[in-house]
């Protein structure tokens, strides 16, 4: 029962709205009563301040010293009469006149002390003349330094908690000048504050009870209303939404169940989203089945491509004198990077990796179709830049959709270590020399394959020595994006392979991968990731 009250929406709006009233009246009721207890303080404090003021009159200023000296006995005495008639009539606990040690305010000595215990039973004793004591505390201190050096008119201090067994009080001080106006003495008029308890426990009653009263009334008006309004349409909307979602068929169209347009609006929408509903759950039937088609053909085709490259490693099992190792990570289901490498003899392995344009099946299938026509190409023999310049106007001549690759091809004459290459605006090598590090292996680039007819490709030669290895790689590697849009890069991918550089090319390229994953994180991947690694260990003697 607990449970589906705090889980209904009436009970909850409810219950808010009338916390939220009483919050209102209890803060409305704190202002007042705060300002109402201000005025009557501030008023307390002014005839405690005229009390003192009066009071001051009645001590000769310019004998002070005198009295703590012991002189001028008969006129202390009249004095002394006079505050002691004083403070009963005006009904005050204390009255008396302190000389303050101005060196630094921390002590005074008593020179009148008019007591009246029955205001407050408080039980003081009089001070007698000349009675020495320390000052109270900090803010005493201030107060006193203050009025001697005339920089307040009078000061008041409150003690609704005493720490020392006194009752709750305030004392007002004012200064006590001589014939010349300097500041002789300081005059304090104690006064016991109960009474603006007394009298503030009325006030607070009354308006607490206001509160209390109009904080119900205006509930029960409230909760009628928002009942009647909006929660019993509310409802009917919950309860037909409940009954859509577990029989997925239209029912009885709500209309129009409340003067409110938003509720109105809702309970339209409604209808509408079951009309829409039905409606969307036949076409998401179909389209899912057309879904799934689709996925199972990229899965073919993903397998397809794969299967088009080599996969299978160790690639050539029976040789000793190289080690190769290649990968492909698609950025969708098929990609549009590729690589490839084969013998044409015992003595030369061409190698190839390359990017088509664009992404997706279209690349893909660009890419499957310009693989094996360099595959073929390079097995009839001639220099890279030959291979690249017939390749590059095949598919100038039988291209359609204008898409064109990027490409790295060479060819290793395994017996000396040479390999002869060609660039078609590909990537640089990098190369790692034994017993030294990753560097690009930077050379002059030709144009794209399959942008322009007749363009001419340049030959460039690499001499591996044994131990030498060569890693092969797409753009996809070094622009490799993390989450705040910085780059994998070129140092990035260098550092990687130097990290791995004493591994085998699977090693290392998986190495590269491991690195490449880290940077960017849980970021998208925008680009495949294709990498070839080679290690050059040259004929046994």
């Amino acid at each position: 029962m607990i449970k589906r009250i705090k889980s209904s929406m009436a009970a909850s709006l409810i219950a808010t709205i009338v916390l939220a009233l009483l919050l209102l009246g209890i803060i409305i009721s704190s202002f007042g009563f705060w300002g109402h207890f201000r005025s009557f303080r501030n008023e307390y404090t002014n005839t405690a301040y005229h009390i003192a003021n009066t009071a001051a009159v009645m001590v000769n200023g310019d004998h002070i010293d005198a009295y703590l000296a012991g002189e001028e006995t008969e006129e202390y005495q009249d004095s002394k009469k006079y505050l002691d008639i004083f403070c009963q009539r005006m009904g005050v606990s204390l009255i008396y006149v302190i000389k303050v040690d101005t060196q630094d305010y921390q002590s005074f000595e008593s020179v009148f002390n008019s007591v009246n215990n029955s205001v407050d039973d408080s039980g003081y004793t009089e001070w007698p003349l000349g009675h020495r004591r320390k000052t109270t505390n900090e803010e005493y201190r201030k107060i006193y330094q203050d009025l001697y050096e005339n920089k307040e008119a009078f000061g008041t201090v409150y003690r609704p908690n005493p720490d020392d067994g006194a009752h709750p009080h305030m004392t007002t001080l004012v200064p006590v000048r001589n014939s010349a106006g300097e500041v002789t003495a300081l005059l304090c008029v104690q006064r016991p504050i109960r009474e603006i308890r007394r009298l503030i426990r009325p006030y607070l009653v009354t308006i607490v009870f206001i509160t209390l009263v109009l904080s119900l009334f205006s509930s029960w008006f409230v909760v009628r209303f928002l009942r009647k309004q909006i929660i019993t349409p509310v409802r009917k909307i919950s309860d037909e939404a409940a009954r859509f979602a577990e029989e997925s068929r239209i029912g009885t169209p709500l209309g129009t169940i409340s003067p409110y347009r938003e509720i109105t609006g809702l309970a339209e929408s409604i209808d509408k989203m079951e009309a829409d509903m039905v409606a969307y759950i036949d076409n998401l039937t179909a389209a899912t089945a057309e879904r799934e088609r689709i996925e199972t053909e990229l899965a073919f085709a993903s397998s397809i491509q794969e299967n088009a490259l080599p996969n299978e490693f160790p690639a050539f099992p029976g040789r000793k004198d190289f080690d190769i190792y290649a990968s492909m990570t698609p950025a969708k289901a098929v990609g549009g990077d590729f690589y490839n490498f084969f013998l044409t003899d015992e003595d030369h392995l061409v190698l190839m990796i390359g990017d088509v344009s664009g992404k997706g099946v279209p690349a893909a299938l660009f890419m499957m179709e310009n693989s094996i026509l360099l595959r073929e190409r390079a097995k009839s023999g001639g220099t890279p830049a030959e291979i690249l310049e017939s390749v590059n106007e095949y598919v100038c001549g039988h291209n359609k959709t204008d898409m064109f690759f990027t490409l790295w091809m060479g060819i290793l004459d395994l017996s000396t270590g040479v390999v002869t290459f060609a660039n078609a605006g590909h990537e640089d090598a990098a190369v790692c020399r034994k017993g030294s590090g990753f560097e690009l292996f930077r050379t002059k680039h030709g144009f794209v394959c399959g942008g322009m007819s007749g363009v001419r490709y340049r030959n460039s030669e690499l001499k591996l020595e044994k131990g030498d290895k060569l890693f092969l790689f797409t753009d996809g590697v070094p622009e490799a994006t993390d989450g705040n849009n910085r780059m994998f890069a070129e140092k990035r991918m260098l550092d990687a392979l130097n990290e791995h550089q004493d591994g085998t090319p699977q090693e290392i390229l998986e190495g590269v991968y491991r690195n490449v994953q880290h940077f960017v994180g849980d970021a998208p991947q925008f680009d495949d990731l294709t990498m070839l690694g080679l290690e050059y260990r040259g004929k046994e003697e």
